[in-house]
């Protein structure tokens, strides 16, 4: 680690989050307008993904899943629960939310998946089977870490 007095220039070239953030917004772009004609947002998507997978899970699992804090899964939600995506129904604890699909969300993940599958099939073309797999494998990791190194700085 050099002892230089650090600069944005170093930020831009070195900075992990910020190269991070710059990636995602890239590759949320492509999926966005390859979502689009599905009417249902990348962030979304990501969502009812997620609970076509938990199905009927409590929010905090759904949102640790997602690394989310609860309050912006559950502003996430909002507008997919007014679509009838989404339901919303106490837990055995009343502080407790579970999240389920309706027929009507999994019809609409349905009909975004083929959308999806195309954006997914022309990144990974463009990117290539040894860096996509690797692009895959490391990143569980990463997020772990970071995680881990977020947790130290709490205590």
């Amino acid at each position: 680690m050099s002892k230089h007095r650090p600069d944005p220039a170093d930020a831009a070239r070195d900075c992990a989050c910020f190269n991070l953030r710059k990636a995602a917004r890239a590759v949320t772009q492509l999926y966005e307008a390859a979502l689009a004609p599905s009417g249902i947002h990348a962030t979304q998507f990501s969502v009812l993904v997620a609970l076509a997978v938990v199905d009927g899970a409590p929010l905090s699992r759904v949102a640790d899943g997602l690394v989310m804090d609860r309050t912006t899964l559950t502003r996430n939600l909002r507008p997919l629960e007014r679509r009838g995506w989404v339901r919303i129904e106490a837990g055995e604890d009343r502080r407790e939310r579970n999240l389920s699909l309706t027929r009507s969300g999994r019809a609409a993940l349905e009909r975004a998946l083929p959308l999806w599958q195309r954006a997914q099939e022309r990144l990974h073309a463009q990117v290539g089977d040894t860096r996509w797999t690797r692009l895959l494998a490391d990143l569980p990791g990463l997020t772990a870490t970071a995680q881990e190194a977020a947790a130290d700085d709490l205590r």
